[in-house]
């Protein structure tokens, strides 16, 4: 199966599985999730988004909570928590093993949480200039870098490992599944029809792709540019399939040697696994107590 046809396919398992869901404010036994939209100018359109809150959110007005930023990926949208992995937090918390934070998911379309290389869709402004401020504000969050983290699955794997190595002084922690990460730019990138990887990441990195664009804004460029001493301050957590239907294994495995080269230490895991939401929420649970273990306890 090529690239294109495997793509389709994997968008098409994470429509079906979010297509059911309902627009928010759902309640749940552990918290409650309330969907949304936001004014952006920087956009200049409402962009959806999605509040994970927990309990103590409703009963006590006046306390402020750590954050998380969950990032989902492509072919899916601000509401893919609530396909399983709202009910792995809500389990972990009424087990004692996470405490109480804020998970706040906005709707990232295609645009890989950056901004675009023809400067129309200026989402990584949007994210930083505008979600982040007034969201914190919003709901309470503590709005320190020591209680703030980021979290994202493939394309959001990539946007949260991104983001937080450009701004490392305002993310504590980060984690990514299955991330899409890509040591080369295959073929199919550069060139093919509608509904191509090209055509679909076209708007973001240029069309024709425009490869300088890319390789100044992805993940390893600023795993090899920043400070040392910035990156030990974080804590870093990826892991990825065996057998990762993309071969996003290649990119995590580069991005563990070049932090270990680099001696800035990271959790990396290759587990048996396709690129899907089967592996994701089987390891969901080990992303949250990371993020908890750094963004919550003992602060």
């Amino acid at each position: 199966m090529n690239m294109s046809s495997r793509r389709s396919n994997a968008a098409g398992v994470w429509l079906l599985l979010t297509a059911w869901l309902i627009v928010a404010p759902c309640l749940h036994a552990q918290g409650r999730a309330e969907c949304s939209v936001i004014e952006s100018q920087v956009l200049s359109r409402k962009m959806p988004y999605c509040a994970f809150l927990p309990p103590s959110f409703d009963q006590d007005k006046k306390r402020h909570y750590p954050v998380l930023y969950y990032l989902h990926g492509l072919g899916d949208n601000e509401q893919s928590l609530l396909s399983g992995g709202w009910d792995i937090v809500s389990e972990l918390r009424s087990k004692g093993k996470i405490g109480d934070f804020i998970i706040l998911a906005p709707r990232g379309g295609q645009t890989f949480y950056l901004n675009s290389q023809n400067g129309k869709v200026r989402y990584e402004d949007f994210l930083e200039k505008e979600f982040m401020p007034q969201m914190e504000k919003k709901y309470r969050a503590d709005a320190t870098r020591a209680t703030r983290g980021v979290t994202g699955v493939s394309m959001g794997g990539y946007g949260a490992l991104r983001l937080a190595f450009k701004y490392p002084d305002q993310f504590a922690a980060v984690s990514a599944q299955m991330p899409a990460l890509m040591t080369d730019i295959p073929k199919e990138l550069a060139v093919g029809g509608p509904g191509s990887p090209g055509d679909m990441m076209g708007e973001v990195f240029g069309n024709p792709f425009d490869r300088a664009y890319f390789d100044r804004n992805n993940v390893f460029a600023f795993a090899r540019t920043d400070s040392v001493a910035s990156l030990k301050r974080m804590k870093i957590y990826f892991d990825v399939g065996n057998n990762d239907d993309y071969g996003f294994e290649q990119g995590a495995q580069a991005l563990d040697k070049l932090l270990t080269a680099r001696g800035v230490p990271h959790e990396f895991h290759i587990y048996p696994g396709r690129h899907d939401a089967e592996f994701v929420l089987r390891h969901f649970a080990d992303v949250m107590q990371f993020q908890w273990s750094a963004i919550g306890a003992g602060k």
